[in-house]
């Protein structure tokens, strides 16, 4: 078939909306289920969207690689050098959005019982949000569709609306997928509930409201700023989830170990912290054993110092001015009379690395000792990731093992809140009580109490309260490695702290496997060649990546993000 030219324009173009040209070829598809065999049941509603739950969930991997508390051995952090370029970027593309936008319509034109579809319509509304914050995260500004586009519809040359009309229309979704969704519990693997479509919704706005805030007045500033009317949201929304009295942290009053086993469950469904999770099934064919596989041995990434450094004392007092700190000669040392989260997220030479099962009646115990770091092809910093890692190895020919993955919980919702209500200068010594101190009291912390903060030099924020600090510093050691911590520095305008430093690991000496790694006053310093002056992020250019040139050429009124 011969295609005229205008044709082949449109086509081109339209790709812009669609990703690339196999998202494209995903439209037959589409098409094919308005006929008269589809959505002609409540049921093909829910198998539709269906389609869209991986994305709450996936393969474990390493989190918070490129960040200040964790780094990679195979790959440098080039957008934190200043050095990514304009290919460096993710695609911007609305495949799914437009898949969700055709399902929402067909929502619409049921003529049945609306009750019989209002959880798929709610997952709908949901997936839409969530497909839009990925893009608000790489690109701010991007164009709000929320219908499906013709080869004519004009979108697909229109230009690109605000950050905030698009955190604005995400909260509206979410809002709605909250009246939709079920309010039960659930067993977090399955269905949505509207808990966690709150959940979403206070990470979305805390993103929104502390970018407009800490980004005021930058060229990645939003034009008639309104902050607090996000965090506020966070803030709501988090409570309503606190209220409900359906989620509470996972404790058995063991503060040394808790933390630690709440990580390596099997299952998660009867878990009282867990939202949501990904559920691995040997018996059903799945491939699980990645998680396993990755942290089974220590390779290619490691924490840092400054993760390290930020652990409290068991005093409550950070290392610069406690008596009970150790000093650094060893991690030994630097465990010793520290919050016990450091111990149970970093390996020492006391902990355990297996316990190997082989269908004998033998267990064979090996303890993590750093000689068996083989470190010129693995971790970098010699701080070894324990968290989330399980030593009960069981053999299945394959030595694969079901690892479940815990993707979100309810400690966020906790860190959310107090966040929020710090940002927007409400935060009470009541509302510390119900939310950052129950996350110490797990680990038997002292609580953080608001006239009693204690000043730390090394504070990460120096211009900053003291309580935004210490709230900062709670988010980063109970979420670390789990993948919160490029989002929160991008938002908080964060980088500007990291520009002029590089990321350095423990004492070199302690490692009988010397992999001949740069070092500084003794510790570890991988990236001492790769960048002697330290990190130089730009920060007028990479706090968004660049929309792609490719879709740049097919719509010139998309524009360009600062800098590129």
């Amino acid at each position: 078939m011969k295609y005229n030219k205008i044709f082949i324009c449109l086509f081109g173009l339209s790709l812009m909306l669609f990703g690339c040209q196999e998202d494209w070829l995903d439209r037959q598809p589409l098409d094919q289920v308005t006929e008269a065999a589809f959505f002609k049941s409540p049921q093909d509603f829910i198998v539709y969207v269906n389609r869209f739950h991986p994305s709450t969930g996936g393969t474990y991997s390493k989190g918070d690689i490129h960040t200040d508390i964790a780094i990679s051995n195979i790959s440098l952090p080039e957008r934190l050098a200043g050095e990514a370029t304009i290919n460096d970027g993710p695609g911007y593309s609305y495949s799914n959005i437009r898949r969700v936008n055709y399902v929402i319509e067909k929502i619409r034109e049921w003529e049945g019982d609306f009750e019989d579809i209002k959880q798929a319509a709610g997952e709908a509304y949901y997936f839409r949000a969530l497909y839009y914050y990925s893009l608000l995260r790489n690109f701010g500004d991007v164009q709000w569709i929320d219908k499906v586009l013709e080869m004519d519809s004009p979108e697909l040359f229109g230009t690109r609306d605000s950050r905030s009309l698009i955190a604005d229309k995400m909260i509206a979704d979410l809002d709605t997928a909250e009246m939709y969704l079920t309010a039960e519990r659930g067993d977090g693997y399955s269905r949505l509930t509207k808990w966690f479509a709150l959940l979403l919704q206070s990470r979305i706005a805390l993103y929104e409201g502390t970018w407009e805030k800490y980004h005021n007045g930058t060229v990645f500033g939003v034009q008639n700023a309104n902050p607090n009317k996000y965090l506020t949201k966070a803030a709501e929304a988090a409570k309503k989830i606190m209220d409900s009295g359906l989620y509470s942290l996972y404790s058995t009053g063991d503060p040394y170990n808790d933390y630690y086993y709440l990580f390596n469950m099997r299952d998660f469904s009867n878990n009282p912290e867990c939202m949501r999770w990904t559920k691995m099934d040997l018996s059903q064919d799945i491939d699980s054993h990645r998680k396993l596989f990755y942290l089974k041995y220590p390779t290619d990434a490691g924490l840092t110092k400054n993760l390290v450094d930020n652990y409290l004392c068991t005093d409550g007092l950070p290392i610069a001015v406690s008596d009970l700190y150790q000093g650094d000669y060893t991690i030994e040392d630097e465990i010793l009379n520290r919050d016990p989260r450091m111990d149970q997220t970093i390996f020492n030479n006391d902990d355990i690395l297996y316990v190997y099962e082989d269908g004998s009646t033998e267990n064979y115990i090996t303890l993590f000792e750093r000689e068996f770091q083989d470190m010129t092809h693995s971790n970098p910093t010699g701080y070894n990731q324990r968290k989330q890692y399980y030593e009960y190895f069981i053999y299945h020919h394959t030595q694969f093992e079901e690892t479940p993955t815990l993707n979100d919980r309810y400690a966020e919702v906790l860190l959310n809140y107090a966040e929020a209500k710090a940002e927007l200068g409400t935060l009470t010594q009541a509302d510390l009580n119900i939310s950052i101190n129950l996350l110490r009291a797990r680990v038997a912390m002292p609580p953080l109490e608001l006239d009693n903060i204690t000043t730390d030099p090394n504070w990460q924020y120096p211009d900053l309260s003291p309580l935004i600090n210490e709230v900062r510093r709670e988010r980063m050691v109970e979420l670390a490695t789990e993948n919160y911590r490029s989002d929160d520095l991008y938002r908080w305008a964060a980088m500007k702290y990291l520009n002029g430093r590089r990321p350095i690991g423990a004492q070199a000496h302690q490692f009988h496997h010397d992999p001949g790694l740069p070092t500084t006053d003794g510790h570890l310093d991988p990236y001492k060649t790769a960048y002697p002056n330290g990190y130089h992020f730009n920060l007028n250019r990479d706090y968004l990546w660049p929309i792609p040139e490719s879709q740049v050429r097919l719509n010139e009124h998309l524009g360009q993000n600062p800098g590129w």
